[in-house]
């Protein structure tokens, strides 16, 4: 299950996900203190605790750390919604509700990502020959797969 990022948390991963390279404390620092009063030492802590956490990846620069994000901000938020709907004891209600909770321009990037999803296959192959599996690179996206030759 995914934990809900504080709003420090948040604030910082905001950053480090928009800004997409590796940044150090004095970076996410300065950016902060546009919009609050926060020291250095809170920073630090923060950045390594969601390193801890798994959300950072971290590599010695100097005496300092470089930090960057182990996945991106759609991945983080898409296992958010994910936990949340599993929670549901009526998951197609939820899903309902949901729907009605959206934008027009929210149910339009539903519809869009629909589109690009509708490749994947919704039901595991029931046959034992190998032109039942499904081709390991996915849907034909152009790219072969590693290992695979075309």
């Amino acid at each position: 299950m995914v934990r809900q990022l504080g709003e420090l948390e948040n604030a910082i991963m905001t950053r480090v996900w928009r800004w997409n390279r590796p940044v150090t404390v004095r970076e996410v620092l300065l950016d902060l203190q546009s919009e609050r009063e926060i020291a250095y030492t809170t920073v630090m802590t923060v950045l390594d605790k969601l390193h801890r956490k798994g959300w950072l990846r971290r590599e010695r620069a100097g005496r300092a750390y470089r930090y960057e994000p182990v996945s991106s901000r759609e991945a983080y938020t898409a296992a958010l919604m994910n936990d949340a709907w599993a929670t549901s004891d009526n998951p197609a209600a939820a899903l309902v509700h949901f729907f009605g909770l959206m934008s027009p321009e929210q149910r339009e990037a539903l519809r869009d990502a629909l589109r690009v999803a509708a490749p994947f296959p919704s039901d595991p192959p029931t046959g034992d020959s190998a032109q039942d599996a499904p081709d390991s690179a996915g849907p034909d996206t152009g790219e072969t797969a590693p290992g695979a030759t075309r």
